[in-house]
């Protein structure tokens, strides 16, 4: 008697644990093609902030068999969009490639506090496009400065990639406002530096001063997280100048007071995370370029190319 009932009861749970199987293997396939989906969504929006950022120096992408996608760049070089492989946040600075660089999006606009202490966009660099467009050694980028004049001393600064145009622009809009707000000119002068070629401490990396990329403003003991408790960085954040960080990144520069590892003295201009920031910030709806001003040739032609090639 017995028998008759574990039986059916067996039967029963076999049932289920089948039902189980297959539901299990239902949701990660609906989870595999909804992150395949958004990677595909992300890497066009990546794509299209890269080559709107450099237009004169990216100029093509491949994709090769195994579906590994190249920014083809004016030199003939190749820059891998994403490796595939796993990485601690260390080894995404030591290692990038580009969907690392693009990965984490900066943040327009006003924040209150300091941002995670993992959050730090910008600080990740890939090298090979940096050196594609600035400059490969200390020569080459030294005979692409030039001299910006901010108040009665000059600074060397970047002149490709109209690096050194949007500074100029941003300090004729600076000194307008200084003048109507005395109290920005100590947020700006005495100017930190700008070009200095040099290593990151501890590192075998270059600073992105290496090539006259970025620009540190007053220097204050609260500005850096390796000199500055975080209630001393926000308490300095608090009356920090909103207008000078929304002409900063008016004109490409990202701001490392909105890093973890703050540095609130040092502006950057990195144009392919502001273009991001402006123009993919919101959710995307059911094309990934329905939000852009494809009304604009060049933005168009990027977005068909992308298209195309994809």
């Amino acid at each position: 008697m017995k028998k008759y009932i574990i039986i059916p009861i067996l039967f029963l749970l076999g049932a289920l644990s089948i039902k189980g199987i297959f539901f299990f293997r239902e949701t990660t396939i609906e989870e595999t093609i909804t992150y395949q989906k958004e990677y595909e969504i992300t890497l066009r929006q990546d794509l299209f902030s890269l080559m709107m950022a450099y237009p004169e120096y990216i100029i093509d992408i491949e994709v090769e068999e195994d579906h590994q996608v190249y920014l083809v760049l004016k030199s003939g070089n190749r820059i891998l969009y994403d490796d595939k492989k796993e990485k601690t946040p260390l080894e995404k600075i030591a290692n990038p490639d580009l969907q690392d660089m693009m990965e984490q999006q900066y943040l327009l606009g006003p924040i209150d506090e300091l941002m995670p202490e993992d959050y730090n966009p910008g600080r990740i660099r890939v090298y090979p496009l940096l050196k594609e467009v600035y400059g490969g050694n200390p020569r080459e980028i030294e005979g692409n400065l030039i001299g910006i004049q901010i108040h009665a001393g000059y600074h060397r600064f970047n002149s490709n990639n109209a690096a050194a145009t949007f500074l100029k622009k941003a300090f004729t809009e600076l000194n307008y406002q200084s003048k109507n707000n005395p109290e920005i000119w100590s947020y700006l002068h005495p100017i930190g530096g700008t070009y200095n070629y040099r290593y990151i401490a501890r590192t075998n990396r270059l600073s992105s001063h290496s090539f006259g990329i970025s620009i540190d403003l007053a220097i204050h003991p609260a500005d850096y997280w390796q000199w500055a408790t975080k209630t001393q960085a926000e308490k300095r954040l608090e009356n920090y100048p909103q207008i000078i960080v929304d002409i900063m990144e008016s004109n490409y520069f990202i701001w490392g007071g909105k890093w973890g590892q703050f540095d609130i003295m040092h502006y950057e201009y990195r144009p392919e995370l502001i273009k991001k920031a402006k123009y993919f910030s919101e959710k995307h709806k059911d094309l990934w370029y329905e939000n852009l001003p494809v009304e604009d040739s060049f933005v168009s032609e990027v977005v068909c190319l992308i298209e195309e090639r994809l």
